[in-house]
């Protein structure tokens, strides 16, 4: 036995079928054949029959493959998320252009007061 079954089923499909466990025999990618128990979604068949399993690299039981809905769905979510991040980092990046220049105006208006201040009021007076 290889080890435990690390997935039971897709964990990324929407679909929860009942699934056996059977023991099979498959071809690892050194040439040598492995044995193990796998999880399956449909009834298993009469010793010795067919069976479709995924490996990895290491020859592996996994997860079958994304479906095309799924795929699609994970595509989507990552487009719009990435438009997000996009647009907030553009929003940030406005928000500190905005803040410094109502900054730069607040501190002239301030010098121009202090100038004008001392002088305010005192029109006709003489003085």
């Amino acid at each position: 036995m290889v080890g435990p079954t690390r997935f039971a089923g897709d964990p990324e499909g929407g679909r929860q079928s009942p699934r056996a466990r059977v023991t099979v025999s498959w071809p690892a990618p050194d040439g040598t054949t492995r044995t193990g128990e796998v999880a399956v979604a449909s009834r298993p068949g009469p010793p010795g029959s067919r069976l479709r399993i995924w490996t990895d690299a290491a020859g592996l039981p996994v997860a079958p493959p994304m479906d095309g809905h799924t795929a699609r769905t994970h595509a989507l979510l990552g487009g719009v998320g990435s438009f997000l991040v996009a647009a907030a980092g553009v929003e940030a990046g406005r928000r500190l252009v905005v803040r410094r220049l109502v900054r730069l105006r607040h501190a002239r208006l301030d010098r121009e007061w202090a100038a004008t201040a001392p002088h305010w009021g005192r029109t006709g007076t003489g003085g």
